[in-house]
């Protein structure tokens, strides 16, 4: 593996903002252009390597961008690097641990927010890794090389889905998303290919006749034009329906590079002392450089730290360690399945969108288990030497749509024992989204859920930190089990839920083996739309709720445990009864007894709760210092955490005071 960083600006951080003890920080951006043998056995399974064009040396070569905040002297931080796993190319790390407004471009101090990562003195990583994002809005994107054969390109059988929530749109890009580069098709004859809708997913595919749509685009004008990268309705997409494309495609990308070029990143940045072209690493300029190395990923990014590790990326040239510990975050039990032929990193499966996507895919667990329909065993961490010590941390949303119960149960609906390297905790009655997600899963039903995560990821943060440093162990796993009666079937939560008026119960998102061809375990997609076999289905399981309908076990955050409302981590769409997207709910309670009374609600009033105001923020403040006790909230979160509080009581009376 060759590298070169190409740094293309380097400017002070937090408008040269003082970070105590740490001191000054500055940003640095630019390029990292790889050169990379593809019959390396560490790069031998990089699906269609060996297709890519390649130079005299028989090195394949890509490229990525990068952006880093460090100290400005590096011997005054903790040495400590911090890689954020963009998520669909944007920065997420400053947002959720430094309570920072989500910013593609942080130069200002208030894009440090309170600073936690700067006083603590990391350094944090980002580069590029979903080689199919198109640039725009600040992303991270990558530059990588199509597969070729001698005779032509490579071609294969390609499945597009669309859901439309507005009205009138007639055209949409075969990638999903704008922002996504769309695999084009090899034939614009839509004879060729097949479109179908259906508005629910169990529903069956209804055809659209070959004449009424066509491979096309339309221009500001109006005009219809051809294009292999646009599928053209004129009578519009149905809102809400889902419209699925099949068609033969051409030109995909080797995206498996992504995960590779994460790797030679991140190793040369911790043990290079200079790059190819004989700069000096950034990182180790008159200073001792990096000691430990850290990542952190939500939901698409922490799936790809799931897949990374399972796929024997964390391990350099070397056979040294990439990261010593792993933080994934609302992954659910799914890994991302980048590393195949025309794979789809931007879809996952939920019950409604995408159902049918890779993603929660044998093996579930970190440690081993058998699949019961096909024998086989296996498991995510299955390299001693060079696993990572790993956190998991899940809300109630990953439970409902993202098949979270298979991370701690096996293939059958067993617990499992813990694994001595793995934490891994539920997040109760949080949503997957924080509370500034919009809208999304068509219009849903309920008020979504404003609960906040980033107050027990700061503190776990730090605890994975002291457990790569000394070995101090991290809090116990804290998930509900079968043997505690706390993890349920769908029916047996219903059975438990309370009977909040006006208020519908979801249905887990099921999960049944999929086949998806012959070749998939070599990286090929053969059969589409793949075969859902629902005689053979692996149990999904959600966490049993109390009275009020919150979550027993796991984190309780302080407002789970002295609660205004019950909070869920599944909504309904309006159209339908399953779930809308990965956002939750607030069901709230009533403001008084007679309030209560009148609306047949079984769960006691606020004011029947908390005679003042007073009296909850001490409830909030209670709660936070018993997680402070177990080490699941630092102590400068406890006053956070009450504030917060306090802003959501007055907003509550503000609403129903308004509703009266």
């Amino acid at each position: 593996m060759s590298i070169t960083l190409v740094v293309e600006d380097r400017a002070p951080f937090a408008e040269g903002a003082d970070f105590g003890p740490v001191g000054a920080y500055e940003r640095i951006s630019g390029r990292a252009r790889f050169a990379i043998d593809p019959s390396l056995p560490a790069n031998s399974h990089i699906v269609d390597l060996s297709r890519a064009p390649a130079g005299d040396r028989g090195l394949v070569e890509y490229s990525t961008e990068f952006f880093i905040i460090k100290p400005v002297d590096m011997a005054r931080g903790n040495r400590r690097l911090l890689y954020d796993v963009n998520n669909r190319g944007n920065k997420r790390a400053l947002q959720f641990f430094n309570d920072a407004p989500p910013n593609n471009d942080p130069r200002t101090a208030a894009d440090a927010g309170h600073g936690f990562l700067m006083r603590r003195g990391y350094t944090v990583v980002w580069c590029g890794w979903q080689g199919d994002l198109l640039p725009g809005d600040g992303r991270l994107t990558m530059e990588l090389p199509v597969a070729t054969r001698p005779d032509g390109p490579v071609t294969g059988p390609f499945r597009a889905e669309f859901i439309i929530e507005e009205p009138g749109v007639t055209t949409v890009s075969l990638g999903g998303h704008d922002y996504i580069r769309p695999c084009p098709s090899v034939d614009l004859d839509t004879a060729a290919a097949t479109l179908t809708c259906r508005r629910l997913d169990q529903d069956p595919r209804e055809p659209v006749p070959a004449g009424d749509w066509q491979f096309a685009n339309v221009d500001a004008g109006g005009n219809v034009w051809p294009s292999a990268t646009n599928c053209h309705l004129a009578e519009g997409f149905r809102p809400g329906w889902i419209y699925e494309i099949i068609y033969t495609a051409k030109d995909p990308l080797v995206l498996g590079l992504g995960f590779a070029g994460v790797r030679d990143l991140i190793d040369f940045l911790r043990n290079g002392d200079e790059d190819a072209a004989g700069q000096a690493n950034p990182l180790r300029e008159k200073s001792p450089g990096v000691e430990r190395t850290y990542a952190w990923g939500r939901s698409q990014s922490g799936r790809f730290l799931r897949g990374f590790v399972y796929e024997g990326f964390n391990v350099s040239d070397n056979g040294g360690r990439i990261f010593d510990g792993v933080f994934s975050h609302v992954a659910g039990g799914g890994r991302l399945k980048l590393n195949y032929r025309f794979a789809q990193p931007d879809r996952y499966p939920r019950q409604h969108e995408d159902h049918l996507y890779p993603s929660e895919e044998f093996p579930f667990a970190y440690g081993r288990t058998e699949d019961p329909f096909t024998g086989e065993q296996d498991a995510i961490l299955k390299r001693p030497e060079t696993d990572p010590l790993v956190i998991h941390t899940q809300t109630a949303t990953e439970y409902w749509q993202r098949r979270g119960s298979l991370v701690h149960t096996d293939p059958r609906g067993n617990d499992l024992p813990g694994h001595e390297n793995v934490r891994v905790y539920l997040l109760s009655s949080l949503q997957h989204n924080d509370a500034a997600a919009a809208l999304e899963g068509g219009v849903p039903r309920y008020p979504l859920n404003p609960l906040p995560a980033n107050p027990v990821l700061r503190a776990l943060l730090s605890a994975l930190d002291e457990w790569t440093t000394d070995g101090t162990p991290p809090p116990d796993s804290r998930i509900p089990t079968r043997s505690g009666g706390d993890l349920v079937t769908g029916a047996d939560f219903r059975k438990g839920f309370p009977a909040v008026p006006g208020s519908a119960c979801a249905d887990p998102h099921a999960l049944y083996y999929l086949d998806r061809g012959p070749d998939f375990a070599d990286g090929v997609i053969s059969r589409e739309p793949p075969l859902e076999d629902k005689t053979r289905e692996y149990p999904v399981l959600v966490p049993a709720v109390d009275a009020d309908g919150n979550e027993g076990a796991g984190v309780r955050v302080p407002e789970v445990t002295a609660p205004l409302a019950t909070y869920l981590g599944w909504n309904l769409r309006r159209d339908s009864e399953v779930m809308a997207g990965i956002v939750g709910s607030t069901l709230a309670f009533a403001q008084t007894e007679e309030e209560r009374a009148a609306q047949g609600d079984p769960r006691p009033s606020i004011a029947a709760r908390y005679p003042s105001r007073g009296t909850y923020l001490d409830a909030v403040r209670k709660a936070a210092t018993a997680l402070q006790h177990l080490r699941l909230l630092l102590a400068e979160d406890v006053e956070r955490c009450v504030a917060a509080a306090g802003k959501r009581w007055d907003a509550r009376l503000k609403t129903g005071a308004q509703a009266r």
